[in-house]
């Protein structure tokens, strides 16, 4: 039993240590609930991935919410523990694996306290590798084209909120069939909420692949199939931005076709 006199203890570092172990299981429960209280009655939290500073139960619950989707699986690969007067620190790099196969390395710091009678986290940082932010993510051509099949995938779930989620924290869309662009999360999975009642399947017939460092571009013509049987093509700009450990799409603009508005543009004139 880790006791308030960790300094007496020859092992007291593994038990600090095990105090993650016990954080990565309440991860496993799925539950945000279950993650939250392992946090202090006035724990704070800095997460990886939200500029907004967690200070009260609901706050560190509410980030966990989307974090659990992924289905992370914490381990420390390396860090080092200092023993206090009834608080301990861990600090060092941890990596998470993701449902999907994918990890992404982090570095953080524990503060535990010990409060009515258990260890708990009074306050918990993690951070990018700042390397890695700064270093070009390494993506094909092969690689960025399949990118339309993960939003495509998306489409087929018919959740709005699902094809919403492949675009970045910023991301802009132009939409081929609304006047309104759409800067916000909400309004992008709005526009979706019409399109997918069509059940569309969409194919890229042509297009050209760009790479850069940290983001890449596809362009060219796609074209939708609706549970109908009817099909339109329109054209195709995709932006990719590397965020949070995962290429997501920065920009999105989409256009139908001109020469045949053009030409039904020009009978209506013609007939007026």
């Amino acid at each position: 039993l880790l006791s308030s006199y960790l300094t007496l203890f020859p092992a007291a570092a593994l038990q600090v240590r095990n105090l993650f172990n016990l954080w990565n299981d309440a991860l496993l429960t799925g539950d945000p609930d279950a993650v939250a209280k392992r946090y202090s009655r006035e724990g704070v939290l800095l997460p990886t991935l939200s500029d907004v500073p967690r200070s009260d139960y609901e706050g560190i619950k509410d980030y966990f919410v989307h974090f659990l989707e992924k289905k992370p699986l914490g381990k420390i690969l390396e860090g080092d523990i200092f023993i206090g007067n009834n608080w301990a620190q861990d600090a060092g790099i941890y990596e998470f694996t993701f449902q999907d196969g994918s990890k992404v390395k982090a570095r953080y710091s524990f503060v535990y306290v010990f409060e009515d009678g258990q260890w708990m986290i009074s306050h918990h940082h993690s951070s990018l590798m700042p390397e890695e932010v700064v270093r070009p993510k390494a993506i094909s051509e092969t690689e960025v084209r399949n990118l339309f099949g993960l939003w495509n995938d998306a489409l087929a779930t018919g959740d709005p909120q699902k094809v919403a989620d492949r675009y970045t924290k910023d991301a802009v869309l132009l939409p081929t069939l609304s006047d309104e662009a759409r800067y916000t999360n909400d309004r992008i999975a709005d526009y979706f909420v019409h399109f997918l009642e069509k059940g569309p399947t969409g194919r890229i017939v042509e297009g050209n692949v760009k790479v850069g460092p940290n983001w890449a571009q596809d362009a060219g013509i796609y074209e939708f199939t609706f549970a109908d049987g009817s099909s339109v093509q329109g054209r195709y700009s995709f932006v990719y931005a590397y965020e949070g450990g995962e290429w997501k799409i920065s920009n999105h603009h989409s256009s139908i076709m001109p020469e045949a508005a053009v030409d039904a543009m020009k009978k209506v004139a013609s007939n007026a």
